[in-house]
C-alpha cells in the first residue's frame, strides 16, 4: 500500500515548468549535470513547501531552516532568503499556482570540475532548482491509515548523521523503507542509537495513550515544521503531550498514531508490527489535531 507521500493524481501536472537556476523550462526539459554535486554525492540540501489559499505556508520556518542547512553544508548560494522567496514565487506564477500546491525546493553544490567528495572541487556556482506541483495527499489515506513496521535501520547521532539535516543523502531512510515494505509496512518506524521511538522514514512519529500525547525528545528524528506546530498546538489547545525516551512496546499498546509532514499534515496510523490500534480512524485526540492544524494553516494564510 502507498505511504504518507501517496497523493491524488492532477492533469495540470502534464504542462509545469521547472526553475533551473534562474530560468523556467518545462518540466520534460529540466536538466542539471551529470557532474552536479547533488548528482553524484548527494550533496545538497532542499526543502519542502505547501501552497495553502494564495500563501506559501509557514515559510519563514522553512527557510529558516534551509538556511541553517546551507551554513551546516558551508554553501553560500548568492541569494538571501527574501530574493530566494521572489524566485519561488516566480515559479508559482508560471504555474498558476495559488492553491493546493506542493513545492520542492533543491539546491546543492552545483557542477564539479570532476566526480570526487572534496568540495574544493566545485565551479562556484550552485544549482538551484524548484519544482512546484498540483499535489495534494490521498483522500483515502485518512480512513485507511499508515501500516508502520519497525526498521532494523536506526536513526543516527549528529556527530554520524544529522537526522536533522535535510540533506540529499536519503539512502539510509530509503533502505530503512525498503525493510519496512518487506515486513508489511507503509512506512518504517525507526529506534534511535539507545533504542527508543524516534522517527520515521519521512515524517515524525507522534502516538496517544489515555489522551496523552507523546513523540520523542526529537534528537534523533527530523526537524520538522509540522511536528513544531503540532507540539505547539497541543500545548495551546490544552492536549496533553510528552516528548521523551519510550519503548517500542509502549507504542504497540497506544490508542491513536499519527505522523506528520509538511506534504500530508497529520497522517493517521491503522497498526505498528502487526498490532492493531483500537481508535476508529482517525482517533478522537488525531481528529482533533487535524482540525487544529487546519485553523493553523488558514491564520497563517491570512497573515
Amino acid at each position: 500500500m502507498p505511504g504518507s507521500q501517496d497523493f491524488a493524481a492532477d492533469p495540470r501536472n502534464a504542462d509545469l515548468k521547472v526553475y533551473v537556476n534562474g530560468e523556467l523550462v518545462p518540466k520534460h526539459e529540466a536538466r542539471v549535470s551529470v557532474f552536479d554535486a547533488g548528482f553524484v554525492l548527494g550533496d545538497g540540501v532542499w526543502e519542502g513547501l505547501r501552497v495553502h489559499k494564495g500563501r506559501l505556508l509557514f515559510l519563514e520556518a522553512h527557510l529558516d531552516r534551509l538556511f541553517a542547512g546551507l551554513a551546516r553544508i558551508g554553501l553560500d548560494i548568492g541569494l538571501t532568503q527574501a530574493e530566494l522567496t521572489a524566485e519561488i514565487r516566480k515559479t508559482l506564477a508560471a504555474n498558476k499556482m495559488d492553491d493546493g500546491g506542493h513545492l520542492r525546493l533543491m539546491i546543492t553544490r552545483g557542477e564539479k570540475a570532476a566526480v570526487n567528495q572534496d568540495p574544493r572541487n566545485w565551479l562556484s556556482r550552485p544549482t538551484i532548482v524548484i519544482t512546484a506541483e498540483f499535489k495534494q495527499p490521498s483522500p483515502e489515506v485518512v480512513t485507511r491509515g499508515l501500516a508502520l513496521a519497525t526498521s532494523a535501520i536506526r536513526c543516527t547521532p549528529a556527530e554520524m548523521f544529522d537526522m536533522r539535516l535535510n540533506s540529499h543523502s536519503r539512502l539510509s531512510l530509503i533502505l530503512a523503507l525498503q525493510d519496512a515494505i518487506a515486513k508489511g509496512g507503509d512506512e518504517a518506524l525507526m529506534l534511535d542509537p539507545n533504542g527508543f521511538v524516534s522517527s520515521c522514514n519521512a515524517t515524525n512519529f507522534f502516538w496517544v495513550k489515555g489522551g496523552r500525547v507523546m513523540t520523542s525528545t526529537g534528537d534523533y528524528c527530523f526537524n520538522g515544521v509540522t511536528r513544531a506546530n503540532v507540539i505547539q498546538i497541543c500545548r495551546e489547545e490544552g492536549v496533553p503531550i510528552t516528548l521523551g525516551d519510550f519503548e517500542l512496546a509502549d507504542v504497540h499498546d497506544a490508542d491513536e498514531a499519527f505522523v506528520t509532514g509538511t506534504f500530508g499534515g497529520l497522517t493517521p496510523v491503522r497498526e505498528i508490527d502487526g498490532h492493531g490500534l483500537p481508535a476508529a480512524l482517525p482517533g478522537p485526540v488525531t481528529d482533533r489535531l487535524r482540525a487544529a492544524y487546519e485553523r493553523l494553516k488558514d491564520r497563517d494564510a491570512q497573515a
